[in-house]
């Protein structure tokens, strides 16, 4: 597998109905691949795979069933899982403190952004083992980068903090299987999430991207944004 090389590789995206989860299944049906765009809601999920040439699938990265049940159709209809993007996050809490946050709120938050991923890959590593070039790509933020945290958002920084440690865990871990696991950073994106005034939703998506079609040579283990490494 070569960089930008589809293939027919077949790609599972959480959180793909909408921003850069959609805009990732997007580019990557049009480099080729076989794209799962995946929803918490199955109508949500189908008219957003209809837009890009994706194929829908009902998916909550917080319900082991829901994780069970998607995994099962993949196995069934093709037998193997090459790239999964775990994309869908929520709770980007502006508004708190982590002095004064509200605990029940990360704990939420961290549902989704830290142990939904950290399920996805348990449930779909046997698939992930069965592709000839299988990656894993966790989208996080700069917002957790130890080098330069500052205050705010305790919920989404914290969780993604996790999420980061969870990438060079299984990096470490996969190693033997191949399998490329790395952490992104798509930037301040103009999205539902990031609000308006970051760069454009493609720019951040393409950051994903680049991660999902890393040639077999490629990086694990690390923090990227736009293709070049970033301080944990």
């Amino acid at each position: 597998m070569t960089a930008n090389s589809g293939d027919g590789a077949v790609a599972l995206v959480t959180g793909g109905n909408r921003g850069i989860g959609r805009e990732v299944c997007a580019q990557l049906v049009r480099l080729g691949h076989i794209v799962l765009l995946t929803a918490r809601s199955a109508d949500a999920a189908r008219e957003a795979a209809d837009a890009v040439g994706a194929v829908p699938l009902q998916l909550d990265v917080t319900g082991d069933e829901s994780i069970s049940a998607a995994a099962k159709f993949v196995a069934e209809r093709y037998g193997r899982l090459d790239v999964l993007v775990n994309n869908a996050a929520i709770t980007y809490d502006t508004w708190q403190r982590a002095s004064t946050a509200d605990l029940d709120v990360v704990r939420t938050a961290a549902e989704t952004n830290l142990y939904g991923p950290w399920r996805m890959v348990q449930r779909f590593l046997p698939l992930l083992r069965h592709s000839d070039h299988p990656r894993i790509v966790n989208v996080s933020s700069e917002i957790a980068s130890m080098a330069s945290m500052g205050a705010g958002t305790p919920a989404y920084t914290s969780t993604k903090v996790g999420l980061n440690a969870l990438t060079r865990m299984l990096a470490a871990e996969l190693r033997g299987d191949r399998i490329l696991v790395n952490a992104v950073c798509p930037g301040w994106v103009a999205t539902d999430m990031g609000g308006p005034g970051g760069r454009p939703v493609a720019e951040g998506a393409a950051s994903v991207v680049w991660a999902a079609t890393l040639p077999d040579s490629g990086p694990s283990g690390g923090f990227f944004r736009d293709g070049r490494p970033i301080p944990w």
